[in-house]
């Protein structure tokens, strides 16, 4: 077994403490490969902001959990040598049973999600408590849900939203011990959140999609104060990356995403984690495609994963700096 402290890592309990006292969101940013981990460090650094360095159950099958653990450990060096020891979690995104968050925790993850919101509520706090009871014998922290989002992420998948019940929460807390909690307020998986027909437009022509349910979130927050909340599927879905793809060969479907001053308000909230994978694959697809496009002879990896590289470090700077709050609080 492999703790995460050996790793240099920090679970997100003291993190998420100092999210919600000082109003901001902390990026739980997705990742696959090298180019990915490198874009979100050096963003992350730039602008002093802790991290969580998100691995779905899909990526870790992909990237193998034991390249996974080093790569962990590299981070923490190479954030060091990038100038700012700043706080980085390793974390499971929507593990679906005991073994695979067992599995993580046991070689270097230091929080784990564990995703029982499609079983009855009953079977979802048993589950639940069952991965809390290990995960904090090693100090790993755990994120549960309650209430289901729509959408396709992943091996995620849902076709329809069940938004989440407030009068349930405290039970949930209370029976599971869970360091945190995913509710569904109207955000979705994967890049197909709202069709043009979900939306309104607003007096520049911009479609605008139906807003957050932020009463449920002041009710959740009303039952369980300064209790930590996070949201997933929050990608805002950037137009201009859409368009890059559709315009260098693509074919994505018109979608629209999570507004970004609704993810500023929710992160002025309890709402101290927010979930981004769909924004970084946009910006990384686009880019790829732009400059295959444009340069048609070029074979090299490094010359369209460099540019690619840039640009989700650029876009996952803005994200820390005007969406989540996150910037300057790496040292807090």
């Amino acid at each position: 077994m492999t703790s995460y402290k050996e790793l240099g890592l920090v679970n997100t309990r003291d993190m998420f403490a100092k999210a919600v006292k000082g109003g901001y969101a902390i990026g739980a940013f997705n990742f696959n490969n090298m180019e990915q981990m490198q874009a979100i460090v050096q963003a992350c650094v730039e602008t002093k902001s802790p991290v969580i360095l998100q691995v779905s159950r899909g990526a870790r099958d992909y990237a193998n959990i034991n390249l996974l653990r080093n790569m962990a450990r590299g981070v923490v060096e190479y954030a060091h040598e990038l100038g700012c020891d700043i706080p980085i979690v390793l974390h499971l995104d929507h593990g679906d049973s005991f073994e695979t968050c067992k599995d993580c925790i046991d070689n270097g993850f230091s929080s784990v999600m564990i995703d029982g919101s499609s079983l009855p509520y009953d079977e979802n706090v048993a589950l639940t408590k069952k991965v809390v009871e290990y995960a904090h014998q090693f100090d790993v922290t755990v994120e549960g849900e309650l209430g289901v989002l729509a959408g396709i992420e992943d091996e995620v998948s849902s076709a329809v939203s069940h938004y989440t019940k407030p009068e349930e929460v405290e039970d949930f807390v209370s029976k599971t011990g869970v360091d945190s909690l995913a509710i569904s307020v109207g955000t979705s998986h994967g890049a197909y959140k709202f069709t043009p027909e979900q939306c309104t437009r607003n007096a520049e022509g911009i479609l605008v999609p139906p807003e957050l349910r932020f009463d449920i979130l002041a009710e959740v927050e009303k039952r369980l104060p300064g209790f930590p909340i996070v949201l997933h599927g929050s990608s805002s879905v950037p137009q201009e990356y859409v368009k890059m793809i559709n315009e260098y060969g693509g074919k994505l479907k018109d979608s629209v995403g999570i507004p970004e001053d609704q993810l500023r308000k929710a992160a002025k909230s309890a709402v101290c984690k927010i979930n981004i994978d769909s924004d970084g694959r946009l910006a990384m697809t686009g880019t790829i495609r732009k400059v295959l496009a444009e340069k048609p002879s070029e074979f090299d990896p490094r010359k369209y994963l460099g540019p690619a590289r840039e640009a989700l470090k650029k876009m996952y700077m803005h994200k820390n700096i005007d969406v989540l709050g996150s910037a300057g609080h790496a040292l807090d």
